[in-house]
């Protein structure tokens, strides 16, 4: 039975448009929920002012600076060694069985529980290399936590990039690295960018891995080192929710919010200027 290609695209369409609503459906009713219940606790206060009361009162500054802080450590650390990587495994390494397993690893870390890598910075960064539970533990163990995610991204924007553009390049005399850092970055860079979005995401989000390596119960102060510990937005706002008690549910939910907030602002801003990049392209 010939079957119309018109009805077959319309049902096509309106099951990825289903799919996408099942997907966008949860995802902002959480974010109503949130927004709702959140934006009663927000104030100039509650950003600037140091917890007071167990907690209970006061703001959350401490935490905000210390999410900055550690997100801003992991990506300096995992940014530059994970295009560095990437631009190995796609220019200079050759199709090996040894490279194929090392591919093979970056991206099965990628789906490492994040308690996983927060029990090995523990182990390497707080007690071995003895920086205790401080910033640089933190953000190296983040860092390592998003390297498999920039790495992957950044290999396959490299990939992405034509062959002729390295064929031109070097046929006018350019050197490999010449051709890598003028004829080849500068087109990968918005799938660079994207690989730094995901990870900048999941850093500032998650609460295992600065469990173990950073992250104060209470600490109304802000860090002098790298070598302090700070208090972090995803561990106050569990702290909150399950250690303090008779805490008003909306400062939870600013607290939240604010998370979201910063998250989201991160993300808008590698987005713009990956989307300024991408109009650069010429193909």
């Amino acid at each position: 039975m010939n079957v119309n290609p018109k009805v077959t695209q319309r049902i096509a369409f309106s099951v990825l448009l289903v799919a996408t609503l099942l997907v966008m459906v949860p995802v902002g009713t959480v974010v109503v929920i949130i927004v709702n219940k959140g934006i009663g606790a927000i104030s100039w206060e509650f950003l600037s002012q140091m917890p007071r009361s167990g907690m209970r009162a006061g703001g959350i500054f401490p935490a905000i600076v210390g999410t900055f802080c550690l997100v801003s450590g992991a990506v300096c650390f995992a940014l530059p060694l994970g295009v560095l990587a990437a631009i190995y495994l796609s220019e200079y390494s050759k199709d090996t069985f040894l490279s194929r397993v090392v591919r093979l690893a970056i991206i099965n870390l990628a789906g490492v529980p994040s308690v996983v890598f927060g029990l090995f910075g523990l182990a390497l960064f707080v007690n071995f290399f003895g920086f205790g539970a401080s910033i640089l533990s933190g953000s190296l163990t983040l860092g390592i936590m998003i390297l498999p995610v920039i790495i992957t991204s950044s290999r396959e924007a490299i990939d992405s990039v034509p062959q002729s553009f390295r064929e031109v390049s070097l046929s006018l005399g350019a050197t490999k690295l010449q051709t890598i850092r003028h004829a080849v970055l500068p087109h990968a860079l918005p799938g660079i960018l994207t690989g730094t979005i995901l990870g900048v995401g999941r850093a500032a989000g998650e609460t295992a891995p600065i469990l173990f390596t950073v992250a104060a119960f209470y600490l109304p102060r802000l860090p002098g080192s790298v070598f302090d510990q700070v208090m972090a937005l995803p561990y106050h706002l569990y702290v909150l929710s399950t250690q303090v008690p008779n805490v008003d549910p909306k400062i939870r939910y600013g607290t939240a919010l604010v998370l979201l907030t910063i998250v989201l602002l991160m993300n808008a801003i590698a987005v713009a200027i990956r989307a300024y990049f991408r109009s650069k392209k010429k193909w």
